[in-house]
């Protein structure tokens, strides 16, 4: 057995050598977990109280900010959509070709619908808080402006940002607005808030 071993230690030492480099070489461009860790200790690192604060004070790029609405008015929005490109499996192959239309709401339904909200709007807040929307746990409520952390706080439910996509999407243009399913379209009322609402 201990010949073995030393037959194998002599062949492998025999073996290894420096081949030199062949190709292109780059740095690592990983973090160094080590110094990442001195970091943290040495406090380059946020602490979770910042952690905390941005999460609580978080707001996408792409927020859609509306002005309140200033009268009251509703109109149906055709969700039908051409693809700009087309759409592939796995493999390559073409599922729907560019210029394909179809509807969304053929398919799926709309339960619930949505309601957007300027969430840094007090009038707007407790107008929800009155609305039959707000104990509709199926109702998606969206902000256009707050911060949504502090909402899920205080009404216990998921509470989404308004993009610029989902806006012009809507063609929304002023807050509060609601949004149901009006057979295979969506009927947007944009809500103007009385003074007895104001309150």
């Amino acid at each position: 057995m201990g010949l073995l071993l030393l037959v194998l230690a002599t062949s492998a030492r025999a073996i290894t050598r420096d081949l030199g480099t062949v190709g292109a070489t780059y740095p690592v461009i990983e973090p160094d977990i080590l110094a990442e860790l001195k970091a943290r200790v040495a406090g380059n690192l946020p602490t979770r109280e910042e952690l905390l604060r941005r999460i609580r004070t978080y707001q996408p790029g792409n927020l859609r900010k509306l002005p309140r609405a200033t009268e009251n008015r509703k109109f149906l929005v055709d969700m039908t959509y051409t693809l700009d490109h087309d759409v592939k499996d796995h493999d390559g192959r073409i599922l729907y070709p560019r210029g394909y239309t179809f509807n969304p709401l053929d398919y799926v339904s709309f339960p619930g619908g949505m309601v957007v909200i300027d969430g840094s709007d007090p009038v707007q807040v407790g107008w929800f808080r009155k609305s039959p929307y707000y104990d509709n746990h199926r109702a998606r409520l969206l902000v256009c402006g707050g911060y949504a952390h502090e909402l899920v706080e205080r009404f216990k439910r998921p509470v989404y940002y308004l993009t610029d996509t989902v806006a012009r999407r809507l063609q929304l243009a002023a807050v509060p607005s609601v949004i149901v399913q009006k057979g295979k379209k969506l009927l947007v009322r944009e809500i103007h808030l009385e003074e007895d609402e104001r309150r």
